[in-house]
């Protein structure tokens, strides 16, 4: 009940209320409260109907900050619910509150990009007061401010939490259908079969209903459109039965929103006789809102396909979606699982005990099924900054950087490594059958076919599809005009493990595994469509003999090669990565910032080596300071090394460390040796020690490889062994 006003709360979010109020009311609950609360479960009445009860029952010299994000206009529909429900309530925006301030008892609706987009004019000084000159005024007057963030995951940057931080909150509230939970908050969630249970949202989702296995699929597109519009249609036909006016809407997603895939859709949507001109598509991207009706989301709008792109995932309600294809542009994209909340709810907030009414449909050929990024204050470590001792500020070494002159051995060059690897790993000849024959074997996919999986089955909660097991087989002949981005793609995941450019990179495919062209390397001869087809089926595999190539020692080019060099200081400050959870909390006075603590080096943080390196570190009284260099940047120590086929990397060392006779030393540690297996993950460890060893040599450095085994530390700087048991690792102490 608001104000006399009936909001009929449903059993779980009168507790949800009740809960939140008891942990803001608690002088003992930590500042921030996340709250999990699926799609669909009403987080809006709910976040009301607290704002009402706070007001009334807690403290009503508060003033409530709603910070919504910055697609699809969600603080305006925020803000028209709580007019709706609690009319008697003061609601505001943004440019209300920078004119008259935030008074007590209201509700400032703010759009996030209003105060974190470049150019704003919200926090810029100027002539009338700013936002931070009104939060000022409110606390001048006593006033106190609880702030809710909702769907917030795309802020998290160090502008949005100065303005989080100006309003000096007495509670910062997150809600999120995707919140993790984080020891430093407190945390609960709302149970989506709770939310089920009340009708809110449907029964369960149907991923793929109508793929058979081993089904031949001609065309993506054509394959899920056709299933997608079947569905829809028997949907329809169902609420017309019923006597409902509700249509049910496909929503078409594109992971970027390419041009020419948007085009192949809708010339599909055409040939079935969906276009703009007949108003039944409508499309809504960043760049383009062609035909967008204002009542898009009303039960009995017109439109029955809206084109859209990934980011349209949150803020956004339209309960009479029903059905999301999702189309991908290359071969191993990923689904992500939140983007399902855009069609679980039900159109009137009920379910119909039928259900092909109370189902959602999902249909795509993803293969991989992910939840979204994790925000930072989803994270289990915070990220804090420090400042470097003066004792350290006047240190300097001299880094490599790359020369971009030099760019590694030649397309010839690479394509005869590749050809040689290939040769003596599968011991390939010049009988091309042979080859192929020896090639199927080691798990080569041959033919004219793209092979792929689609995931299959029902499933009740949203996030249990990202563990779904029942796939099924899909293939497809290859169309060169429809599967060169598919190609292309291939190509691309490829080259990343060379650092090629793509067009070389293809260009050594098609001579060794494609038929014409020069014949001296051509290990197997493929006609076109087996060639796409043997890339695209092959892709990981491929890309892992590449690797394997520039993993192999590589004769540092001395005669060609010579780094440029700039001087290194150590950053005056830097972030580092924080375990809020850390026990027997004791500062490292061996490091070179202040305020560096056992807190930053858990195993939550850093790797079981780096943790007992520092805390063997910390033990030694012979250490002037140790200095933990970054992984990757211009600002950091760096040293080239050159990969099997020469190309250029930069190789950043984790730790400089200077004792107190002077002598420095620069350690890199990795992955050591548990229960008799090897944890060193880095393909390129050989060619970063012989970099190292050569650079250390030239500038009179101490230095070393530093593994763990069996929590001991043992060091090599001498010649380089993969294994731990080869004379060349000593303990740590022996040399260091």
């Amino acid at each position: 009940m608001v104000n006399g006003i009936a909001i009929d709360l449903f059993d779980f979010q009168e507790k949800a209320v009740i809960k939140l109020l008891d942990i803001v009311s608690d002088s003992r609950s930590k500042q921030t409260v996340t709250i999990k609360s699926p799609t669909g479960s009403g987080k809006t009445i709910m976040l009301i109907d607290f704002i009402e009860e706070y007001l009334t029952k807690v403290n009503s010299q508060t003033a409530f900050i709603w910070l919504c994000p910055g697609k699809g206009d969600l603080e305006e529909q925020s803000r028209q619910k709580m007019r709706k429900f609690a009319p008697h309530r003061h609601t505001q925006n943004l440019f209300d509150a920078l004119q008259a301030g935030f008074d007590t008892e209201s509700t400032t609706f703010i759009n996030w990009e209003l105060v974190t987009k470049k150019g704003n004019t919200a926090i810029r000084d100027s002539e009338r007061k700013n936002l931070f000159d009104r939060i000022a005024d409110a606390h001048r007057a006593g006033t106190e401010f609880i702030v809710i963030i909702d769907e917030e995951h795309s802020n998290n940057t160090a502008k949005a939490k100065s303005i989080i931080d100006a309003f000096s909150a007495r509670n910062i509230i997150r809600v999120s259908a995707t919140a993790v939970e984080n020891k430093r908050y407190e945390y609960f969630e709302i149970d989506e079969v709770d939310v089920i249970g009340a009708g809110l949202i449907t029964k369960a989702l149907y991923v793929n209903e109508g793929l058979t296995d081993g089904m031949e699929v001609a065309d993506d597109y054509d394959a899920l459109l056709d299933l997608a519009d079947a569905k829809r249609k028997s949907i329809a036909a169902r609420y017309k039965e019923l006597g409902k006016g509700t249509r049910p809407l496909v929503l078409i997603q594109f992971p970027n929103g390419q041009p020419e895939t948007i085009r192949a859709v809708e010339r599909k949507l055409e040939s079935m006789g969906y276009t703009y001109d007949n108003g039944m598509v409508s499309i809504w991207m960043s760049e383009d809102k062609r035909d967008l009706p204002e009542n898009l989301t009303d039960n009995d709008a017109t439109p029955v396909f809206l084109l859209m792109k990934q980011a349209i995932s949150t803020g956004w309600d339209c309960p009479r979606a029903k059905i999301l294809v999702k189309l991908r542009e290359g071969m191993s994209e990923s689904f992500e699982i939140q983007t399902i909340g855009r069609i679980r709810r039900m159109p009137e907030a009920k379910h119909y005990e039928d259900d092909l009414l109370d189902f959602c449909f999902v249909y795509t050929f993803d293969e991989k099924y992910k939840a979204g990024l994790l925000s930072e204050v989803d994270k289990a470590y915070e990220t804090r900054r420090l400042f470097l001792k003066d004792k350290c500020k006047t240190f300097t070494l001299e880094k490599q950087i790359r020369d971009l002159d030099f760019d590694g051995l030649g397309e010839r060059e690479v394509l005869i490594k590749i050809h040689e690897a290939l040769v003596k790993k599968y011991k390939l000849g010049s009988d091309k059958k042979m080859n192929k024959m020896l090639l199927q074997d080691a798990g080569y996919i041959f033919g004219a076919e793209i092979h792929g999986q689609a995931l299959q089955g029902q499933f009740v909660r949203t996030s249990s599809v990202a563990e779904g097991h029942n796939y099924i087989t899909t293939h497809k002949r290859v169309d060169t005009h429809k599967h060169g981005i598919y190609l292309m793609h291939s190509v691309d995941a490829i080259k990343s493990a060379i650092g090629m450019a793509q067009n070389k990179v293809k260009t050594i495919l098609e001579r060794l595994f494609r038929k014409g062209g020069n014949p001296t390397r051509k290990l197997i001869a493929l006609e076109t469509a087996e060639f796409y087809a043997f890339v695209i089926n092959n892709q990981h595999k491929l890309k892992e003999e590449f690797r394997e190539v520039t993993a192999q020692m590589a004769q540092q080019m001395s005669l060609y090669l010579h780094p440029k060099t700039s001087v290194f200081r150590i950053p005056e400050q830097d972030f580092f990565k924080y375990d809020p959870g850390v026990k027997s909390e004791v500062e490292y006075l061996s490091n070179a910032y202040h305020e560096y603590t056992s807190g930053f080096a858990t195993s939550l943080v850093r790797s079981t080596c780096e943790m007992l390196f520092e805390q063997y570190s910390e033990g030694r009284d012979d250490i002037e300071w140790v200095y933990k260099n970054g992984d990757t940047g211009q600002q950091y120590f760096s040293i080239v090394y050159v990969d099997g086929i020469q190309k250029q990397w930069l190789f950043y060392a984790d730790y400089i460390v200077k004792k107190k006779d002077g002598t420095i030393w620069v350690i890199e540690t990795k992955g050591g040796e548990s229960h008799g297996a090897n944890k060193n993950i880095d393909a390129q460890i050989e060619n970063k020690f012989n970099a190292f060893k050569a650079y250390a040599a030239d500038k009179g450095l101490h230095w070393g490889f530093v593994r763990d085994k069996d929590n001991q530390l043992y060091i090599n700087n001498t010649e380089f062994a993969i294994d731990m048991a080869d004379e060349h690792w000593v303990p740590l102490a022996q040399e260091f």
